[in-house]
C-alpha cells in the first residue's frame, strides 16, 4: 500500500465515524419492552379478568374497591421504596403497622382522644424507624438482620399491647379515617395518593432525595463527595417507620378492629411491589412510579382471583411466584446494564 493510499484510508476513518448514525437515536425495541413490561402485565391482568368475569370485574364499583384495598399497601410500599432507594431493606414495616394500629386501638378504648392516640402511635412508629436506622447507619448492622430482629421484637410488643386479644368497639368518629368516602372515593385512597406524591416529590426535587439516590448508587462515592451517609440512611428508616404506623392506623379504622398481626402480610407485599417497580426503571433502581404500578398489579391479581373463585392457597402460591419473577427480572436488568 502506497503512502497516498494509507493517507486516504486514515482520512476516511474519522469521516466514516462522523457519518455513522449515533446509537443513542436508534429505537431500542428490546429496551422499551423491558421497561414497559410491568405496565403491560397490569394491562394484561385487567384484560384477562375482564374477559373471564366482565359483568363483575369491569365495573366502576369494583375498580373503586381495588383502589380501597390497595391503599394501605400503597403507603407501606411507598415508604419501603425510600429505604430501598438508599440500598437497604426494612423487614419490620408490617409489624410496625400492626403495632401502630394496635396501640391506637388500645388508647382509644382507654378514653384517649383520637388526635392524641394517633399522634402517639405515629411517634412510636417513627421511634421504631429511628431504632432501625441507628442499628443500620451507626452500629453498622446489616439492614436485613437489624430489621428482622426489630420485626420479631415489635410483633411481641404488639401482643403485649393487645394482650393477644382482638380489639373492637371504637367510636364512630374514628371509623371515617378508613371507611369514609369523599365524592364517592374512599378516604384511604386520598391519603395513599398524598403520601405517594409526597415521597415522589422528596425523591425528585429535594436535597435529601438526591442524597438518598446518591447513597443508593454508591455509598462510598457519596461519602467522599461530602454526604453524611449515616444520617441519610437514618432518615430513610425513620420515614419508613412513620409511614408504616400511619398505614396500620388506617387499617384498624377500615376493619373496625385491631390484632397484633393485622399488618404483618404487608411486609412481603411491599417488597414485591418495589421489585416489580424496579423493572420499569432504566437504571434498575427503586422508584415510586414503578412501585405504585407494582401495588396495582398485586391488587388487581388478588381481586381478580377472588372474583374468579381461586383458592386462597393458590393465590399465595401465585404471589410468591410473582415476587420471585420480579426479583429475577430486576437482577437480570441490572446485570444486562
Amino acid at each position: 500500500m502506497t503512502m497516498d493510499q494509507r493517507a486516504k484510508t486514515t482520512s476516511a476513518g474519522p469521516a466514516a465515524i462522523v457519518a455513522a448514525p449515533p446509537r443513542a437515536h436508534q429505537l431500542d425495541i428490546g429496551r422499551i419492552l423491558r421497561l414497559s413490561g410491568t405496565g403491560i402485565g397490569l394491562i394484561l391482568l385487567i384484560a384477562i379478568f375482564g374477559t373471564l368475569r366482565p359483568s363483575v370485574f369491569l365495573t366502576v364499583g369494583n375498580f373503586v374497591n381495588i383502589l380501597e384495598q390497595i391503599s394501605i399497601l400503597a403507603i407501606i410500599a411507598a415508604v419501603q421504596t425510600v429505604v430501598m432507594v438508599v440500598g437497604d431493606l426494612d423487614m419490620s414495616v408490617g409489624s410496625t403497622a400492626s403495632l401502630g394500629g394496635a396501640l391506637t386501638a388500645v388508647l382509644l378504648m382507654s378514653g384517649w382522644s383520637i388526635p392524641s392516640a394517633v399522634l402517639l402511635a405515629l411517634c412510636v412508629g417513627a421511634g421504631i424507624g429511628a431504632m432501625n436506622g441507628a442499628l443500620v447507619a451507626y452500629v453498622k448492622l446489616s439492614a436485613f438482620i437489624a430489621t428482622l430482629a426489630s420485626m420479631t421484637s415489635v410483633t411481641g410488643l404488639a401482643f403485649i399491647v393487645t394482650n393477644g386479644a382482638n380489639i373492637f368497639g371504637f367510636t364512630k368518629d374514628f371509623l371515617p379515617l378508613g371507611q369514609g368516602r369523599f365524592l364517592g372515593v374512599p378516604i384511604p385512597v386520598y391519603i395513599a395518593s398524598a403520601v405517594s406524591l409526597l415521597i415522589w416529590a422528596l425523591l425528585r426535587f429535594t436535597t435529601i432525595g438526591r442524597r438518598w439516590r446518591a447513597v443508593g448508587g454508591n455509598a462510598e462515592v457519596a461519602r467522599l463527595s461530602g454526604i453524611r451517609v449515616d444520617r441519610v440512611r437514618f432518615i430513610a428508616f425513620v420515614i419508613a417507620g412513620l409511614g408504616a404506623s400511619l398505614a396500620g392506623i388506617m387499617l384498624v379504622s377500615r376493619l373496625a378492629s385491631a390484632t397484633a398481626q393485622a399488618g404483618d402480610s404487608q411486609m412481603m407485599l411491599s417488597i414485591a411491589a418495589v421489585f416489580l417497580g424496579m423493572t420499569m426503571s432504566s437504571h434498575g433502581g427503586a422508584n415510586i412510579g414503578g412501585t405504585i404500578v407494582g401495588v396495582a398489579i398485586l391488587g388487581v391479581l388478588t381481586n381478580g382471583l377472588n372474583i374468579v373463585g381461586v383458592n386462597t392457597y393458590v393465590q399465595q402460591l401465585l404471589t410468591g411466584a410473582i415476587i420471585v419473577a420480579a426479583v429475577a427480572l430486576s437482577r437480570l436488568g441490572k446485570n444486562r446494564r
